[in-house]
């Protein structure tokens, strides 16, 4: 999967391009950022997404200049980036972050197909939230057909990640009256509001709970 264009050049040992480790990434991102050039202007799009088998799945309004233009084959750069904590370090030269990220270039196809399509918008609200898609309305037909749905197959895709305390522990700094260590990051889910206009009687979803119940095991075990 890597390339030149994908190789880690700077801290090399940092890079990872097997298969697994890609989706890992994918598979715990919440946003994937779509840099690509529009005309002579560079473009960067923040979009949910979903990963698929072997393709990554965006979605917009059919109206939507970026998604049109996004249809017809731009190249692409999407990245998808975990912060799990700060790297607080004696100097500022050493301070850095934890994190896991991911990178992927070629071009997003149309997804046409209407069963398609139902699979993977079915996938991003699973990934939204599990559970969800069996509590909630379905699109209709017209709701399918002011949606687009694009696809990019994961072919040239590099990993990079950072673990661990600082790098100053062997020297002169480590000498410094400063604490240094690592501070990690975690999501942490507030209390549900309920919409303005929820009907009275309506108790909290499945699916709600139960992420606020793996949520809060994620938070013991941090």
């Amino acid at each position: 999967m890597s390339s030149p264009q994908t190789r880690v050049r700077r801290q090399p040992q940092r890079g990872r391009y097997g298969r697994n480790a890609v989706d890992a990434v994918l598979d715990s991102g919440r946003v994937a950022h779509v840099a690509f050039a529009d005309g002579s202007y560079p473009v960067c799009v923040p979009m949910l997404y979903a990963r698929v088998g072997n393709e990554v799945y965006i979605h917009g309004s059919s109206a939507s200049r970026a998604m049109q233009l996004l249809g017809k084959g731009s190249p692409v750069c999407v990245t998808v980036t975990n912060i799990d904590g700060l790297v607080l370090a004696r100097s500022v030269f050493e301070h850095s972050a934890n994190y896991r990220s991911a990178i992927l270039f070629g071009s997003f196809r149309p997804v046409d197909d209407a069963a398609t399509k139902l699979a993977a918008l079915e996938a991003f609200t699973e990934k939204l939230l599990p559970g969800r898609w069996t509590e909630v309305r379905h699109p209709s037909a017209l709701e399918l057909k002011a949606t687009k749905v694009l696809a990019l197959p994961i072919g040239e895709a590099a990993v990079k990640i950072r673990s661990g305390p600082p790098d100053d522990d062997d020297s002169p700094d480590a000498l410094l009256d400063t604490w240094a260590g690592e501070l990690p990051l975690v999501l942490r889910a507030g209390m549900p509001r309920p919409a303005p206009g929820l009907k009275a009687g309506i108790v909290l979803s499945s699916s709600v709970r139960d992420f606020l119940r793996r949520n809060e095991r994620e938070l013991e075990d941090t």
